[in-house]
Protein backbone atom coordinates (compact mmCIF):
# COMPACT_ATOMS: atom_id res chain seq x y z
CA UNK A 1 0.00 0.00 0.00
CA UNK A 2 1.36 3.41 -0.90
CA UNK A 3 1.76 6.22 1.62
CA UNK A 4 -0.16 9.42 0.88
CA UNK A 5 0.44 12.82 2.47
CA UNK A 6 -2.39 15.17 3.37
CA UNK A 7 -2.54 18.70 4.77
CA UNK A 8 -5.40 21.02 5.71
CA UNK A 9 -6.71 23.25 2.93
CA UNK A 10 -6.59 26.14 5.42
CA UNK A 11 -3.94 25.30 8.06
CA UNK A 12 -5.27 28.00 10.44
CA UNK A 13 -8.66 26.29 10.72
CA UNK A 14 -7.47 22.67 10.90
CA UNK A 15 -6.68 20.62 13.98
CA UNK A 16 -3.15 20.06 15.24
CA UNK A 17 -2.76 16.95 13.07
CA UNK A 18 -4.00 18.18 9.71
CA UNK A 19 -2.61 21.72 9.98
CA UNK A 20 0.93 20.25 10.17
CA UNK A 21 0.21 17.51 7.65
CA UNK A 22 0.09 13.74 8.08
CA UNK A 23 0.84 10.53 6.21
CA UNK A 24 -1.66 7.75 5.66
CA UNK A 25 -1.34 4.30 4.13
CA UNK A 26 -4.27 3.60 1.82
CA UNK A 27 -4.99 1.13 -0.99
CA UNK A 28 -4.53 2.51 -4.48
CA UNK A 29 -8.14 1.79 -5.49
CA UNK A 30 -9.63 4.03 -2.74
CA UNK A 31 -10.54 7.63 -3.46
CA UNK A 32 -8.38 10.33 -1.81
CA UNK A 33 -9.60 11.73 1.51
CA UNK A 34 -11.50 15.00 1.36
CA UNK A 35 -11.94 15.68 5.09
CA UNK A 36 -9.68 15.25 8.13
CA UNK A 37 -10.37 12.10 10.10
CA UNK A 38 -10.28 14.02 13.41
CA UNK A 39 -11.75 17.51 12.89
CA UNK A 40 -13.65 16.87 9.61
CA UNK A 41 -12.21 20.06 8.00
CA UNK A 42 -11.30 19.97 4.27
CA UNK A 43 -7.86 18.56 3.44
CA UNK A 44 -5.91 18.13 0.22
CA UNK A 45 -3.47 15.51 -0.98
CA UNK A 46 0.15 16.69 -1.20
CA UNK A 47 2.56 15.53 -3.88
CA UNK A 48 5.48 14.20 -1.91
CA UNK A 49 9.14 13.95 -2.76
CA UNK A 50 10.21 10.76 -4.51
CA UNK A 51 12.77 8.65 -2.71
CA UNK A 52 15.62 7.91 -5.11
CA UNK A 53 19.01 6.48 -4.27
CA UNK A 54 21.85 8.95 -4.38
CA UNK A 55 25.12 7.69 -5.81
CA UNK A 56 27.99 9.82 -4.59
CA UNK A 57 30.63 8.25 -6.83
CA UNK A 58 30.76 5.71 -9.64
CA UNK A 59 31.22 2.12 -8.52
CA UNK A 60 34.76 0.78 -8.72
CA UNK A 61 35.59 -2.75 -9.82
CA UNK A 62 36.11 -3.79 -6.18
CA UNK A 63 32.73 -2.28 -5.14
CA UNK A 64 30.98 -4.02 -8.03
CA UNK A 65 32.53 -7.38 -7.11
CA UNK A 66 31.48 -6.93 -3.47
CA UNK A 67 27.93 -6.24 -4.66
CA UNK A 68 27.92 -9.55 -6.55
CA UNK A 69 28.35 -8.32 -10.12
CA UNK A 70 30.50 -10.16 -12.65
CA UNK A 71 33.14 -7.88 -14.15
CA UNK A 72 34.08 -8.44 -17.78
CA UNK A 73 36.81 -6.64 -19.73
CA UNK A 74 36.88 -6.47 -23.52
CA UNK A 75 40.06 -8.14 -24.84
CA UNK A 76 39.40 -8.49 -28.54
CA UNK A 77 36.58 -8.05 -31.03
CA UNK A 78 33.67 -9.87 -29.38
CA UNK A 79 35.90 -11.49 -26.73
CA UNK A 80 35.47 -10.64 -23.06
CA UNK A 81 37.55 -11.88 -20.15
CA UNK A 82 36.23 -12.28 -16.63
CA UNK A 83 38.23 -10.25 -14.09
Amino acid sequence: MPIYEYIASDPEQGCRVCSQGFELRRPVDRAPLENCLICKKPIRKVISQVNTPKVAKPLSVVDAKKAGFTILEKRDEGVYEKL
